[in-house]
């Protein structure tokens, strides 16, 4: 009777701390997403006037986290800033294909050909006018040039005070992450190269740098570093800061009350241009977040209709769009490692969101094709991330069980995607 008691108790405490901690961490989330909108560093602005509703918009608390760290989960990493200018570390390029092309085409109904081909792919057409997103090329350069930029400055601006927001001598920034434990930095950085394997461009470039206190790179920084008690050789990430972004909302067709995004949607072809491009690029969010097991985004949105009915009306977690509708997908890491690790309290949500998509990207469809067949996503993607980034061993990588975790979604979204052609292919 005495054990019953006292696990009842132990049960009613945890209960407890998780319901303190969640509405504290809305409330500074929610606070922090305030502040973002009225300053950015360089000054600009990204809505005038309050925000009509400060209400608490997601479920974040890990409740899988030891308590004692929880007050530190949950970093976010701030807007940032893109432009169309040539790739150089001091001008933002975000480049789409044939933009001049794209921009006179946005404007209007989608033409008569439809928006769908093949079932279950959107067409080659409208594939055509999707953004690039941040090209190798650019991204190339970028890491490149970060890993030797001296960081002349450190403060507050990527969402909590265990991130930073780093001045580079040449006065480009980045967000500086450093986790509370590896798995945070691990997930960001991995969920980077994955991206970079199914040919997902949304994701700002990223590189790894380390605390050493012989570093140049950190030296005028030194004394902010040692006040936020980093410690010494540490691993962080740095990922480069884009401003004159705003929210996105949920598509309507993404959202629990619709049947879905699938070739039969009524309506779909009387949809602008405009719109069409930012659902093909919601559908490869989808895809992404579900193989990276990523709970912070739509999934935690899908879990807090709960208790909050119009919690899909506000802007998504994590997730941004540039003044030319590009979507900019940020704050990474809960996918994989940690993802990985919480998976048995998710994975519904991660299954009834995938389940509302049966319409895809061709290229993206092809990539995990190859994956599935060739089942070597573990090598692939350690390869590709021992040969781009210098600190890779530093940081380590996948556990065998999340290696084969990993490859396992491969295989399930390929059935999925399977599923979709067997029952649309006729159209």
């Amino acid at each position: 009777m005495r054990a019953l008691s006292a696990n009842l108790f132990a049960v009613l405490f945890m209960c407890a701390l998780a319901s303190v901690f969640y509405v504290w961490s809305a409330l500074e989330d929610r606070l922090e997403r305030y502040k973002r909108r009225f300053s950015v560093p360089d000054g600009g602005s990204f809505h005038q006037g309050l925000p009509e509703d400060l209400s608490a918009k997601t479920f974040r608390s890990l409740l899988a986290v030891p308590a004692h760290q929880r007050t530190n989960l949950g970093d976010r990493l701030e807007a940032r800033n893109l432009t169309n200018q040539p790739v150089s570390v001091g001008n933002r390029d975000y480049h789409v294909n044939g933009d001049n092309k794209r921009s006179s085409r946005l404007e209007g109904s989608v033409k008569s050909d439809s928006p769908v081909d093949s079932g279950i792919f959107w067409s080659e057409w409208l594939e055509d006018l999707l953004p690039v997103g941040f090209t190798e090329e650019y991204a190339r350069t970028w890491r490149r040039r970060a890993r030797t930029s001296r960081v002349v400055k450190l403060e507050p601006g990527c969402g909590r005070i265990s991130n930073q927001l780093a001045t580079f001598a040449d006065g480009t920034k980045a967000c500086v992450r450093y986790g509370i434990n590896a798995d945070q930095v691990q997930g960001e950085t991995l969920t980077y190269y994955l991206a970079s394997l199914l040919g997902i461009t949304n994701l700002p470039p990223l590189i790894l740098s380390q605390l050493n206190s012989d570093s140049e790179q950190w030296a005028a920084v030194r004394t902010r570093i040692d006040s936020l008690q980093w410690s010494d050789r540490a691993v962080v990430s740095l990922t480069e800061w884009i401003s004159n972004l705003t929210g996105v909302v949920t598509p309507a067709p993404l959202r629990q009350e619709s049947s879905g995004l699938h070739p039969m949607l009524e309506g779909l072809g009387n949809k602008t241009m405009e719109e069409l491009l930012e659902l093909m690029q919601w559908t490869d969010l989808i895809i992404f977040d579900y193989l990276t097991a990523n709970f912070d985004r739509l999934v935690s949105n899908l879990f807090s209709l709960q208790w909050d009915s119009r919690v899909m009306e506000r802007d998504t977690n994590n997730l941004h769009k540039t003044p030319k509708g590009d979507l900019v997908f940020i704050d990474n890491e809960a996918g994989l490692v940690h993802g990985f690790r919480v998976l048995n309290m998710w994975e519904k949500y991660h299954i009834s969101v995938l389940n509302s998509v049966c319409v895809f990207r061709k290229r993206t469809t092809q990539r995990v094709a190859e994956l599935h067949r060739r089942r070597d996503s573990r090598q692939r993607l350690l390869e590709l991330y021992r040969d781009s980034e210098p600190l890779s061993q530093e940081l380590g990588f996948l556990s065998d069980e999340h290696a084969g975790v990993l490859q396992d979604r491969i295989d399930r979204l390929h059935k999925h995607i399977s599923h979709c052609k067997g029952k649309y292919s006729q159209l």
